[in-house]
């Protein structure tokens, strides 16, 4: 997979609109390297400007344009997918491109992997409170009943 970030300036080489080299001794387009000596199976150019993302896939040598209608397009070699995802990262809100699972779930980032382990912490440490609460209620009612519990 090649994901390009377009360029204002590169804009018709990252998509291929440019004429290929007429002599040897010019060097390839970046689309003839990913298409035809790479053979790059994904190419992916996203638009930060246009917040927009355009998916190519490599058929029978040469790129074809996909337009995947959830703007998710799966990549069944690497078992996972990319799409465009709407929400904040690094405190940037906006558009972004984001890697997928086979059940379709975000892959979460490094900051939501820990914010999610802290809120399973956060509920053990509740669970163990009220475990222990309940000890204590129970130990204090076999008190009531003449038992001393065992500690």
């Amino acid at each position: 997979v090649v994901v390009e970030l377009l360029s204002p300036g590169t804009e018709d080489e990252d998509l291929g609109h440019t004429p290929a080299p007429r002599t040897t001794d010019q060097p390839p387009t970046k689309w003839m390297v990913y298409e035809q000596i790479l053979a790059i199976p994904y190419y992916v150019v996203y638009s930060r400007y246009t917040d927009t993302v355009q998916y190519f896939v490599l058929h029978q040598g040469r790129y074809q344009a996909v337009h995947p209608p959830d703007q998710r397009l799966w990549l069944p070699e690497a078992g996972l997918g990319l799409g465009l995802w709407s929400g904040a990262y690094q405190e940037i809100a906006g558009p972004w491109l984001r890697c997928y699972n086979a059940q379709g779930a975000w892959i979460p980032t490094p900051a939501e992997r820990a914010e999610h382990a802290q809120q399973q912490a956060q509920h053990a440490q509740q669970q163990a409170q009220h475990a222990q609460h309940r000890a204590e209620r129970l130990a204090a009612q076999l008190r009531a009943l003449g038992i001393e519990p065992e500690v």
